[in-house]
């Protein structure tokens, strides 16, 4: 007999059901509503007012050529990494909330994009593998469903007893992209580029076909935790995001610090190391480069002929003394923001004070030149991000999740310290300034700004004495950061987000990746 025989059972049970779970296609189902933990009578259902529309001047990020329409192509809306999106978000006129439970265990969905027809295209995380889904957007239903590969880290999580191994990885598509042909382009846990086209059959049923597969493993080492493989010996090294750059050419990082690309029309692979950095966040494209932030620097990247990624200038940053509690790693938990008047920013992983940064991204400029201002943020010994900012003209938000490790941090009433911040940049481009706080508590979320109706958008998560872990959509007014209302989307800890964005869809609603889900809320009147 071995020596824990009920927990060698417990693991063999796990390991049956999630290395049975096959590859491939899926049969569509309905959606199943997340249940409420107890104590949602307790808190209130609805707080402040309805807000009214104030359309932001300015112009949006320019449209990248490969990707889908700006504010449906990604976790963070556009190429540029903006986090804002076209579309009226909810002003709080009576929102209504729904949602659809992926998976018994987990079930989170993280990126969401939006078809030419309107539907959710998302990627959801389970205990068996990740689910690339599309979605009817107002019922919420599965249309078509992918199986992707598990990921290690989900073994190794259910192998060691070490959850956390899985609520700070990025890897097997959690990013993904909307190409301008409506495909989903994404790295999966083997190694693998994949594009994917949906379509819909003669019965009208909606099937997800592979349309390209591009084998990543002759650069990226793959000897990899798994169900017949529990013990490596080699190294392994997950792709944790792709993007397009102006050129059509698909980019890709991995979490020991390599950069590629593949070039779509001949499959050939090029990629370049950084040594000793690590790379966990996605990366932003404009037409003069490739932003790109390691835990170590801030990057600018462009691709030789062949398309070898070739460093144009790097610059290092404050990588503090170690990982906060709120943050993946020791670095920065920012993807690059490209905006305003050619500038980009992140922010730093500084002791005490987190500090944001705002560079001139052009290359060629002296290094003496290249940062605009350093700005610290939130309280002394309490700041840390693992978002990307806001951005909108010359402007930028940044949340405070300070605190926040996963769903186990907030239970039993607790909270982080929260808080956000707007700075501007000076029109001369001589320094920078803070423009407002506020005190809201977005633990984790990627937040979101409609730009056609000037409203932020945070996922919200205050303390309370008896215990309820009451999660809000908030709405922030972007010029005055002042809290226009809340609406309660659920309690426990299946309605955390644990790092997944809030998305606004085309038809006004606003979606929330949850950990037993997806979450809708939309105005009624």
């Amino acid at each position: 007999m071995p020596a824990y025989p009920r927990r060698a059972r417990a693991l063999a049970a796990v390991a049956a059901l999630c290395a049975g779970a096959l590859v491939g296609a899926v049969p569509p189902a309905l959606a199943d509503d997340i249940p409420l933990a107890p104590g949602h009578r307790l808190v209130a259902p609805y707080q402040g007012a309805p807000a009214t529309a104030r359309p932001l001047p300015g112009d949006p990020p320019p449209q990248h050529p490969y990707l889908a329409p700006n504010g449906r192509s990604g976790m963070h809306a556009d190429a540029a990494g903006s986090g804002t999106h076209p579309y009226p978000g909810p002003l709080g006129r009576a929102p209504e909330v729904t949602s659809e439970k992926i998976a018994a265990l987990g079930g989170e969905c993280a990126t969401a994009t939006f078809d030419s027809g309107g539907r959710l295209l998302t990627v959801c995380g389970t205990f068996t593998g990740f689910l690339l889904k599309l979605l009817d957007p107002r019922t919420l239903d599965t249309l078509a469903e992918y199986r992707l590969p598990q990921r290690p880290s989900t073994v190794e999580a259910v192998t060691r007893l070490d959850f956390a191994k899985i609520f700070k990885d990025t890897s097997g598509g959690a990013y993904f992209f909307l190409d301008h042909r409506d495909r989903v382009v994404l790295a999966d846990a083997r190694g693998h580029v994949l594009r994917l086209a949906h379509r819909q059959n003669p019965d009208g049923a909606w099937a997800f076909a592979v349309e390209d597969d591009w084998d990543l493993t002759s650069h990226v080492p793959h000897d990899c935790v798994g169900w017949t493989n529990l013990f490596p010996s080699g190294v392994c090294d997950p792709v944790t995001s792709v993007m397009p750059d102006w050129q059509g050419r698909i980019w890709w990082v991995t979490r020991l610090g390599r950069v590629g690309t593949v070039d779509p029309g001949t499959g050939a692979l090029r990629s370049v190391r950084l040594p000793g950095e690590e790379i966990q966040n996605s990366f932003s494209v404009a037409a003069d480069g490739v932003s790109i932030v390691s835990d170590h620097a801030l990057y600018s990247f462009r691709a030789a002929p062949d398309g070898t990624p070739l460093v144009q200038w790097r610059q290092p940053y404050d990588r503090g003394s170690g990982p906060k509690p709120g943050s993946v790693n020791q670095g920065s938990g920012t993807t690059p923001d490209l905006f305003g008047d050619g500038y980009v920013a992140i922010t730093d992983n500084a002791d005490d004070r987190m500090n944001v940064l705002v560079l001139r991204r052009a290359p060629g400029i002296p290094a003496d030149r290249r940062l605009v201002c350093t700005v610290p943020v939130f309280g002394p010994g309490a700041s840390t991000t693992d978002n990307s900012l806001i951005s909108w003209g010359n402007s930028l938000v940044v949340e405070n999740n300070h605190g926040y490790e996963n769903p186990t941090s907030l239970t039993l009433g607790r909270s982080v310290v929260g808080g956000a911040t707007r700075i501007d940049v000076r029109p001369d481009g001589s320094g920078c300034d803070t423009i407002w706080e506020s005190d809201v508590r977005s633990p984790s979320t990627v937040p979101k700004l409609s730009t056609a109706n000037g409203l932020l958008y945070f996922y919200e998560k205050q303390p309370h004495p008896l215990g309820v872990d009451a999660w809000y959509l908030t709405a922030v007014d972007f010029r005055t950061g002042a809290r226009a209302w809340s609406r309660l989307t659920g309690t426990g800890a299946l309605y955390d987000n644990n790092w997944a964005p809030i998305t606004l869809g085309p038809d006004g609603t606003a979606y929330i990746g949850v950990f037993n889900g997806l979450v809708a809320v939309r105005d009624t009147r």
